[in-house]
């Protein structure tokens, strides 16, 4: 071993840490163990640790199934990542990940949330308790719904969340529940079968059950819907790649998308920020509100490139009069034409707060949970009344229509 490597091992050895294995874990250089908790954590042999920004709190558990990779990630307590790769992601409390785990940029697991063995995450967001099977792609989406780890959202082994098109982009994150219900933690879940799929960008409602096996392609906005697969036609047609034809959709789902997320914001500003304490530091809220910052960013950058491939399609189509005469190609010009409006917009928008009336007093229920219960986020967001769960819920979703409308008011064509 070198040096550098011994001098850290040493350190963390010192502090607690349990490494049975030394010789076979390795440790970045530019790591700081102050960031790693001496108190119950274990690192299993093969485990190996990089990154400044990475944060290890108490009693998390590291590589306990296969060697673990971390970089640039915030773990906090009793986490256990049995398994696999994890870069520049979040993991709350008790969140767990499974063998062959492959969770990439923008993860954010929060309190109890679960992956089994093998899934891929990336720009990924589940809130408390939802558990996604194993053998699952699951990118580019928010989950939410459920009340427990005994009542929660889940998703079936063998999904996809299938997030790239033929037009080979990606402006296809799905909203499964949404930020303004769904941060109160009393939603009924959502169940994605098995061996299924969801085709983004679409949004399901909360109560949402889609048979094991169904691609469902559409959104579904009514809550306690069963939904059934059928089977697809057969055939054999010709096709052209690059030629949009349900634009509104994608873009309308886009834009709420981006409004949850920064409702999400100003709740990780403001709620989550009360709960500060010495598991959830404020690196680990740091954290948080860094890849949301990158989640936002994301989907601005992808809905930028879909307007610039539709307005290819609006120059390959307009010789066509009876095109050019179409409400969708109307809405495919306006798009283009509007974008670096929309771009400004969105970018002063990040910071809306909402109504500060509806909020202040939300927080002051929330304060007086706090000063009831102590600093257990969960315990006091469930302890909420319905009726103060609400006044949270208008506000987030105060947020969300402004963000939505005032968008949609620089393309009307979309309405």
């Amino acid at each position: 071993m070198t040096h550098q490597k011994e001098s850290k091992l040493a350190q963390l050895i010192n502090k607690g840490v349990r490494i049975d294995c030394p010789d076979s874990i390795e440790i970045g250089k530019e790591v700081d163990v102050d960031k790693i908790s001496g108190q119950g954590v274990v690192i299993h042999a093969g485990s190996k640790i990089f990154g400044n920004a990475t944060l290890i709190l108490r009693d998390a558990k590291i590589g306990f199934e296969g060697p673990s990779t971390l970089k640039n990630c915030q773990i906090g307590p009793e986490v256990e990542l049995k398994g696999g790769f994890f870069e520049d992601a979040v993991f709350l409390a008790k969140a767990k990940a499974g063998l062959g785990s492959h969770v990439r940029e923008a993860s954010i697991f929060e309190e109890q949330a679960s992956v089994a063995h093998t899934v891929g995450t990336k720009h990924t967001i589940l809130f408390p308790f939802v558990t996604l099977g194993s053998l699952i792609n699951f990118c580019d989406c928010l989950m939410a719904g459920g009340t427990s780890r005994k009542n929660h959202s889940e998703v079936g082994s063998s999904y996809i969340h299938f997030n790239f098109t033929p037009t080979q982009d990606k402006a296809t994150a799905s909203l499964i529940g949404d930020v303004p219900k769904g941060v109160m933690l009393n939603q009924s879940p959502i169940f994605l079968g098995g061996q299924g799929g969801l085709v983004g960008p679409c949004r399901l409602a909360y109560g949402t059950t889609v048979a094991a096996g169904a691609i469902v392609r559409k959104d579904e906005l009514r809550t306690g819907r069963l939904l059934l697969g059928r089977t697809e036609k057969v055939g054999n047609l010709p096709y052209k790649p690059g030629r949009y034809r349900n634009e509104k959709r994608v873009v309308v789902n886009n834009i709420v998308y981006i409004a949850n997320l920064i409702a999400l914001n100003q709740w990780y500003q403001h709620v989550r920020s009360l709960f500060t304490s010495k598991d959830f530091p404020e690196a680990l809220l740091t954290g948080l509100k860094e890849k949301l910052n990158r989640a936002i960013s994301e989907r601005m950058t992808r809905l930028e490139a879909l307007g610039n491939k539709i307005q290819s399609s609006v120059e390959a189509q307009k010789s066509s009069k009876s095109v050019q005469s179409s409400g969708a190609f109307t809405q495919k010009q306006e798009l283009y034409q509007r974008w670096s409006d929309l771009k400004d917009l969105f970018e002063r928008l990040k910071s809306e707060k909402g109504d500060a009336g509806h909020r202040d007093s939300f927080l002051k229920i929330v304060r007086t949970g706090i000063e009831q219960t102590g600093l257990n986020y969960i315990s006091v967001i469930q302890g909420l009344a319905p009726s103060d769960a609400a006044i949270g819920t208008q506000w987030l979703q105060g947020i969300v229509d402004r963000v939505t409308d005032e968008t949609l008011n620089l393309i009307p064509s979309f309405r």
